[in-house]
């Protein structure tokens, strides 16, 4: 029995086999950092921490994917197709000629059959929609937008700079421009200060009633170069960071109430430790702490979905 609908599955039920993303830094920011609509960035946010060691917005975008391809021949099993994937700040944050130009050598690079875009919900109007339902009649193409919460006082707390409202119009935007053509998907942080267990459990339902194909999980790390990391120093009591057993419990009691057919891309996130402002409560590969979850979902006879019909029918 499949206890929840995984990304890999999502994929081979798109293309039929494993796809491959090959991260790029192309040298974006963010309009909360530049003055638009804020500065100094997301209180979380140190980008470096996720960024792999080939990516470097000083080298092309043909070349931080050869480099990306062969990092991952050396850690995975051979891909026969390639997602190029705009990972680091917010990728749609340009005007609609750059974002054309880096877009099209991306796809122009050997066996890439789409884009995989990572941006925030206040960087995307009309026009560069269009661009995208245009290339999505050939091409796969995702935008995965970052919810961080779905709470606006916490939103405003991290210096988001934006609302809950403003995802929610991105993504029905989205839908409408796309006519249902451009994938979606999300990002939600677990531990962000002034939420409670069950404040996070209750966000499963808001964004089932969204229209994402895929979601992220991340537990709050506290990274270095960051105010949280400063916030962190002078209250250490507004925080609490998960032991693995909380979060997997966490994470379970989410995925119960998620909508089913949502494939989940990753469960945790994994930062090297030298980002790490606060030691980390778990020091656990990926992998396995994705099979500790499995078999957590496993031992309590559970699913993603068991709950979901239950609290969306209230």
């Amino acid at each position: 029995m499949n206890r929840y609908k995984s990304y890999p599955e999502y994929f081979r039920d798109l293309f039929g086999e494993r796809v491959q993303k090959l991260s790029i830094n192309a040298g974006f920011t963010c309009p909360n950092r530049d003055g638009t609509c804020g500065t100094g960035g997301c209180t979380f946010c140190n980008p470096l921490a996720f960024n792999p060691s080939y990516c470097n917005p000083e080298k092309t975008v043909s070349q931080q994917m050869e480099e990306g391809r062969i990092f991952h021949l050396t850690r995975y099993r051979r891909a026969s197709k390639y997602l190029a994937y705009f990972q680091t700040f917010s990728n749609t944050y340009s005007d609609l000629t750059y974002l054309k130009k880096i877009y099209s050598e991306a796809l122009a690079f050997p066996n890439v059959v789409g884009l995989v875009i990572g941006t925030r919900p206040d960087c995307v109007d009309e026009e560069k929609l269009k661009y995208f339902a245009e290339l999505a009649k050939d091409y796969y193409i995702k935008i995965e937008y970052g919810i961080e919460s779905t709470y606006d006082e916490t939103l405003k707390r991290v210096n988001r700079g934006h609302t809950y409202e403003t995802l929610v119009d991105a993504l029905e935007k989205t839908q409408e421009i796309g006519q249902g053509k451009i994938h979606t998907g999300g990002h939600l942080i677990f531990g962000l200060p002034g939420e409670t267990p069950e404040m996070m459990i209750a966000e499963a339902q808001t964004v089932s009633l969204l229209p994402l194909e895929t979601i992220k999980f991340h537990q709050l790390q506290i990274m270095k170069n960051t105010k949280m990391a400063q916030e962190f120093q002078e209250h250490p009591g507004d925080f609490h960071l998960f032991s693995l057993e909380e979060y997997l419990d966490l994470v379970v009691a989410f995925i119960e109430r998620l909508r089913p057919d949502m494939a989940i891309e990753r469960i945790a996130s994994e930062v090297p430790p030298r980002f790490l402002a606060a030691p980390p409560k778990w020091d656990m590969r990926y992998d396995e702490v994705l099979r500790i979850f499995c078999n957590a979902l496993e031992k309590r006879n559970t699913y993603q979905g068991k709950l979901f019909n239950k609290f969306i029918n209230q």
